[in-house]
């Protein structure tokens, strides 16, 4: 393993294969709800639900086109930080039921001040091998990794 004590600080593109899996579940939604022996209204509002959560889920967690995206992640002397164009830097807790999976990396966090608990799924065709590597590393045997860095 890397030194422990040593910075480690990745930032990611938007991934292809989720792209895929999204639109492709898209795709096979509208006509399974077309086909259903549902009334008609009820067709219209599945596919406008559908449409709008495409039309908020495509330009943030997938595309990353959205400001607030979060698309770095750092871990220091201070504890787990994300990375966003709009908010800079921003220290979280990481939870202990995330998951560092070779396929995919599934962090389940909390922002300063806030209850909520958030996930965010960072796949291996987001960063190069090696980085993805060594962030399933990193969250497998960091210490303290579920601290929270604002409680000292």
């Amino acid at each position: 393993m890397s030194n422990p004590g040593k910075s480690f600080e990745c930032r990611w593109r938007p991934s292809r294969l989720v792209l895929l899996l999204y639109l492709g579940v898209l795709a096979l939604t509208v006509p399974a709800l077309l086909a259903a022996d549902i009334p008609l209204w009820c067709a219209g509002l599945g596919l406008a639900l559908c449409l709008a959560h495409a039309a908020w889920v495509l330009p943030g967690p997938i595309l990353l086109r959205d400001e607030g995206a979060f698309r770095g992640l750092r871990h220091d002397d201070s504890g787990w930080q994300l990375w966003s164009p709009r908010d800079g830097w921003q220290p979280v807790q990481l939870r202990p039921d995330s998951l560092a999976l070779p396929l995919a990396v599934i962090l389940r966090f909390r922002l300063e001040g806030e209850r909520r608990i958030r996930s965010l799924c960072i796949p291996r065709d987001a960063l190069d091998a090696q980085t993805h590597r060594r962030l399933r590393v990193r969250l497998k045997f960091a210490r303290r990794r579920w601290a929270a860095p604002w409680q000292g």
